[in-house]
């Protein structure tokens, strides 16, 4: 169980590929298991449109030669050579591209000169639980640039937006573009989010009807995500803010739609930070309604025991078996005719009693009630 245990404690865990430390500042170091990059490019002008996949990186010359806005994806960060043709073509800041391949990046916004450089955490679900993927964008005159450590993303919606032309997105410019992506992979986030609150609430019934040891271990493991979830996405509303902020990349009209996307981050940390409190509230009602049937327990124990310690104390009375024939105060009932039935009747009597004096107290009547409680309740529920 405990090697179980380990195992799943390690394939949880991320390794992020690092430099050496002390390395020279910009030195890209690709991690040898990461894909090989694979180029996808859309477009598009006034009337024309292309969506193609590119051979080598030096083809994005002609694009941008003839194409006034374009979106070029790469998808794998395996080839540091593929990578830096890239970037010679448009410019960009090798401390930027350094970023791009080191994917352990937070959220931020930084500008290189001609360039913006946006770093923002795309989420999936693996193996039931939140990872985040890096996605690294550049934006720049004419051109947006994305990049990310392997196919499969949240912006196949924006993709079909711009090769059906719906919206504006083919008629606005790069800025209104970078909005678009930022938004499709802000707006991910709310689906798995909402798994979790089912999840949350599963536990919860669990907790209230049988609660078990593996019920709390599911608990610390959606705190330990959602903890998790919060220091990735708080960073995003940093990046969201500075970017609202931002005049020289950013119209002024692009901001209105920048802003409803802060909206949603805000939307998005509300929602975590309401179920990371819904967890903890599970874990108290869980240490709670164990506390609450322990004591069932040992009142119905306790009430056993009152009720036969006096059944017992009378037993051990005429059980002492004193001569009657020495004095006639030594156990006269021993030569009575009814002694043995009047020793179980008193036993009955004084059995009875208590429980009537228990049931007065609300000892017993509370148990029966938290009981019929809990059926009609449970009826309730499955009407």
């Amino acid at each position: 169980m405990a090697d179980q245990i380990d195992q799943q404690e390690k394939s949880s865990r991320v390794f992020f590929h690092r430099t050496p430390p002390g390395s020279v500042p910009g030195s890209m170091v690709s991690d040898p298991k990461a894909p090989f990059p694979e180029l996808h490019i859309l477009a598009w002008s006034d009337g024309d449109f292309v969506d193609d996949d590119l051979g080598k990186p030096g083809d994005i010359r002609a694009y941008l030669q003839e194409w006034p806005l374009l979106w070029v994806n790469v998808d794998g960060l395996g080839d540091v050579k593929t990578l830096q043709e890239i970037s010679e073509i448009f410019g960009f800041h090798k401390l930027a591209m350094e970023d791009v391949v080191h994917v352990h990046q937070r959220s931020k916004m930084e500008e290189y000169g001609d360039n913006l450089f946006i770093v923002i955490r795309m989420p999936y679900m693996a193996e039931g639980r939140i990872s985040t993927e890096q996605l690294s964008i550049f934006l720049g005159s004419g051109f947006v640039l994305t990049f990310q450590g392997k196919k499969g993303d949240c912006l196949e919606p924006v993709r079909e937006r711009v090769r059906k032309g719906k919206g504006r997105i083919r008629n606005a410019g790069a800025d209104y573009l970078a909005y678009a992506i930022l938004d499709a992979v802000v707006d991910s986030w709310f689906p798995l989010l909402e798994e979790y609150g089912v999840m949350l609430e599963s536990m919860e019934e669990e907790v209230l009807e049988n609660p078990t040891r593996e019920t709390v271990g599911r608990i610390h493991s959606v705190k330990r995500d959602l903890l998790e979830v919060r220091r990735t996405v708080w960073p995003m509303r940093e990046t969201i803010n500075n970017l609202l902020r931002d005049e020289d990349f950013f119209q002024r009209e692009t901001n209105f739609y920048l802003r409803d996307c802060y909206d949603h981050v805000i939307q998005i940390i509300d929602l975590v930070e309401s179920y990371r409190d819904m967890a903890s509230s599970l874990m108290e009602l869980y240490l709670s309604s164990i506390s609450n049937r322990m004591n069932e327990v040992m009142k119905v124990l306790t009430i056993i025991a009152t009720i036969f310690i006096p059944l017992t104390f009378i037993a051990g009375i005429y059980g002492m078996n004193f001569n009657p024939e020495v004095s006639s105060l030594n156990m006269p009932e021993l030569n009575w005719k009814y002694g043995y039935l009047f020793v179980w009747a008193l036993m009955g009597v004084v059995g009875c009693l208590m429980l009537l004096f228990f049931r007065k107290l609300g000892w017993i009547g509370s148990l029966l009630g938290q009981k019929d409680g809990k059926n009609s309740s449970r009826s309730n529920q499955s009407s």
